[in-house]
Parts: structure tokens; sequence; C-alpha cells
């Protein structure tokens, strides 16, 4: 999740040595064989949010909530466990401009 206050206040040069970090991370984990894909998201301005109810879609422009931080991207890594995912985390350039959320895959069947 990306603080829009923590961004904001870099300057061109930092967000840009900010992007190549990432980048850099995201190499990284490529080379050791966790990373599966990874990607930035737009701002949630640009976001439509579609809910069905009742066998009728409803559309509406996002963002569906004011919030001070909103999901910037995603990693989706292969670890060992929990403690290896919180690990991989905490080494992402992106865990000082906000937060990360790390999630387990639910058992599919």
């Amino acid at each position: 999740h990306v603080d829009r206050a923590l961004i904001g206040r870099l300057s061109p040069e930092e967000g840009r040595d900010l992007t190549r970090r990432c980048m850099a991370e995201d190499d990284e984990l490529r080379r050791s064989g966790h990373l599966i894909d990874c990607g930035p998201l737009a701002e949630p301005e640009t976001a439509r949010i579609v809910r069905r109810r009742g066998g009728q879609a409803a559309v509406t422009d996002g963002p569906y909530a004011e919030t001070k931080e909103h999901v910037g991207g995603f990693i989706l890594i292969e670890a060992r466990d929990m403690d290896e995912a919180v690990a991989i985390a905490e080494k992402s350039p992106m865990a000082a401009m906000g937060s990360i959320e790390v999630r387990e895959q639910p058992p599919m069947g």
C-alpha cells in the first residue's frame, strides 16, 4: 500500500532512484527463483468498481473509499513459508513508502 504523503515528498531524482531500486529487487527475486510476477497499478482514481447483485452489474468510478494508502502494485512470489515471505517483503524498497501486505495463497480445491 502506497502512502501518498510519503511518496509525494520524493523529488524527481528520488523517485527515479526508488524505481531503480525496486527493479533491482525484482531482478534479484527473479534470479533467486522467488519471483512469479509483479507489476505496478495505476492510481485508484483510474479504477472502475464492478459489482454484481441480483443478476445485475453495476459499475462505478474508483476509488471506492477515501484512504491515505492505496494498492500501488503487486509482487507474486514463491516462498517456503510465511516467515520467508515476510523476510522478502522487509527488504523491499517500497516498504518505506507505505506498507506491504503479505498473504498466503489459499488451498485449491
